[in-house]
């Protein structure tokens, strides 16, 4: 039996679904996804000689304000409290590796929160770093793993 799409109303329009009745549960999400880079702004961000100044310390506060404003961005995301969130930068030989988790105690998921979290933090780096190379590029957003609420846990698998 196929479940119906609950943001569709009974004539098949846009409707944002009522958590009202939901009770709020301890809910988290992780994300990741990278910043693929060249040599040569690989070795600036390591050595800290990129013109625009600390890029991870500018990309994580990003990627947690973005966190934070998810609902805004996304016309049928839920405005929730997001509780928590860590941003964490990884510089790797080909660039730079991305991972944010974000936690509420909340009526929904945070899944969203996690993935905006990570594409403004990747956003954030490449405009830090754009002009070094132009051709840096993001790649991967993907969610990683959720815990909490109704559908319960989830971690993707190993070979997806």
């Amino acid at each position: 039996m196929t479940q119906p799409f609950t943001h569709l109303d009974g004539a098949g329009h846009a409707r944002m679904v009522d958590v009202t009745a939901k009770q709020p549960t301890v809910r988290s999400a992780t994300a990741s996804g990278r910043v693929v880079c060249g040599p040569v702004v690989v070795e600036a961000l390591r050595s800290g000689g990129v013109p625009k100044g600390d890029v991870l310390a500018v990309a994580r506060i990003a990627g947690i304000s973005a966190a934070k404003r998810t609902a805004e961005l996304l016309p049928l995301a839920h405005v929730i409290g997001v509780h928590g969130v860590v941003v964490d930068l990884t510089i790797v030989d080909d660039g730079v590796d991305i991972t944010a988790t974000v936690r509420t105690a909340d009526r929904t998921g945070v899944e969203m929160e996690a993935l905006t979290a990570v594409s403004v933090t990747a956003l954030a780096v490449v405009d830090m770093v754009k002009g070094i190379d132009k051709s840096v590029r993001i790649a991967d957003v993907r969610l990683e793993a959720k815990s909490g609420g109704k559908s319960g846990d989830w971690l993707r698998p190993d070979d997806a």
